[in-house]
């Protein structure tokens, strides 16, 4: 089966936004694009960068019209936060008419989480508006804000879910800090952080670093809600919580042991439902694969998804999409470090190792994020990474005579050393920071081109006729 055809639709290579560009005081380094996600109703694009700011670019409706060359997309605004974020999560319910349910979530360091609009009005000074509101989640014995790893927000969209150290917490979005100052329910992932074990090996111990909910049953689109939520972890264990019975552990196992035979690994950076709600799969920083549990029953692991390359320590997130109803299954969708974007089709129908199905080459960089449009039809990549390179060994030497005196002190130096050249100074030569790539890239999903060995083999039948 031949792969569909790949096309070019818009791109943007500015993740700084309509704000001036920040750059980092000791490297003076330039930004990149860090994750991009859709909006609910398939209408704009959140993306957020390693400058701490978060763009939506709201696409055209002529997106998908025939042109000479790919459009440039513009941000149509530009947030931006006080310290770097993990985590984003855009209203369930967002809709491009609808002003009201134009917001998002924010966690970023030592502050608390923020409700934000996503288009705000103009204001009258350069100052950015402040949140709509505000959720603390503080560690009590040092009224220290916790750092969260992670954010959930799922349909029907009343309460959400953010991961921190051993802990997942639940929110009521309607009741901010000012009316409760604690979260709706709290749920420890180890029984007691007192013990010297850190639960004694009971539970689900580490910083919650994904969240994923179940999809209802049907596996609509957009069909989250308030149930089921699988949790993984930096420490490499998965755990699946009831939240309809008040944070009940479902299950909780380590996936080191599954990802040992030389698939690498580094923690839990995303837990992914499959559309029919069976399936989980587990994507981790520093691995060449994705691992697929079957959690009907069993949990067992069910297949090992090879052949991107994730060897890095960057976040690189994937999607899932359901199958075509002649292979079947469901679709897995995920960038690599070297630019590239790999897709597997058929998962669930095939168990151990399972090969990409087809590929192609997106970025010149990292692809951070890979989301598919709810229609299938279109999807957006985003991609950059911060490179250390050597400065110019050249540049290092420098050529430096005795800074305290005319010649003749230099001259009489020179005498007293035995030596009349100048002193040459070598220095050692500074790395540099740099962005080779980064962009946001828009793409359409056609249909599948024929083979060169296929269209002769039809021409020759049209011929014969």
């Amino acid at each position: 089966m031949n792969p569909p055809s790949v096309n070019f639709l818009a791109v943007s290579r500015n993740p700084d936004g309509s704000l001036p560009a920040k750059r980092n005081a000791a490297h003076n380094h330039d930004a990149f694009f860090k994750s991009v996600q859709w909006s609910a109703d398939g209408t704009t694009l959140f993306t957020s960068s390693s400058s701490n700011r978060i763009c939506a670019f709201v696409l055209p409706e002529t997106l998908l019209d025939p042109r000479p060359s790919p459009m440039t997309l513009a941000p149509h605004s530009t947030l931006a936060l006080p310290e770097p974020t993990s985590a984003i999560a855009p209203c369930p319910y967002f809709a491009l008419d609808h002003p009201a349910t134009q917001t998002l979530l924010t966690a970023s360091k030592d502050h608390p989480i923020h409700l934000h609009h996503a288009f705000p009005p103009p204001s009258p000074s350069a100052r950015q508006p402040p949140p709509l509101a505000s959720f603390n989640l503080i560690k009590p014995e040092t009224e220290a804000y916790l750092p969260i790893a992670s954010l959930l927000w799922p349909a029907p969209g009343t309460h959400f879910v953010a991961g921190t150290a051993n802990l997942v917490a639940v929110f009521d979005v309607s009741r901010p800090d000012a009316l409760r100052a604690a979260p709706l329910l709290s749920i420890p992932t180890i029984p007691s952080t007192r013990h010297l074990a850190k639960g004694g090996g009971v539970g689900m111990r580490g910083t919650v670093s994904a969240l994923a909910a179940q999809p209802a049953a049907g596996g609509a689109a957009g069909g989250e809600g308030w149930g089921v939520v699988a949790a993984g972890t930096w420490t490499r264990n998965l755990g699946v919580y009831d939240l309809a019975r008040a944070g009940a552990c479902v299950a909780t196992w380590s996936v080191a042991g599954a990802a040992a035979a030389g698939r690498g690994g580094k923690g839990v950076v995303q837990t992914v439902w499959s559309p029919c709600g069976r399936y989980l799969v587990v994507n981790e920083r520093g691995a060449t694969g994705l691992l697929v549990y079957d959690l009907q029953g069993t949990h067992r692991l069910l297949a090992c998804l090879e052949g991107r390359d994730g060897t890095t320590n960057q976040r690189l997130s994937c999607d899932v999409f359901p199958g075509s109803g002649s292979v079947g299954g469901f679709e897995v969708w995920a960038g690599t470090k070297d630019g590239g974007v790999v897709v597997w089709e058929g998962v669930g129908n095939q168990e151990g190792v399972v090969r990409p199905s087809w590929d192609w080459q997106g970025h010149n960089a990292a692809v951070g994020s890979t989301a598919l449009h709810m229609s299938g039809s279109v999807v957006a990549t985003c991609s950059g990474s911060w490179e250390v390179v050597d400065g110019d060994d050249n540049s290092g030497t420098s050529d430096s005579s005795d800074s305290s005196g005319t010649s003749d002190s230099s001259d009489d130096s020179a005498d007293e050393s035995g030596s009349g050249a100048s002193a040459r100074i070598r220095t050692r030569p500074q790395s540099q920071v740099v962005v080779h790539e980064t962009s946001l890239k828009i793409w359409s999903i056609g249909p599948s081109v024929p083979s060169q060995a296929e269209r002769e083999s039809q021409d020759e039948g049209d011929a014969a006729e």
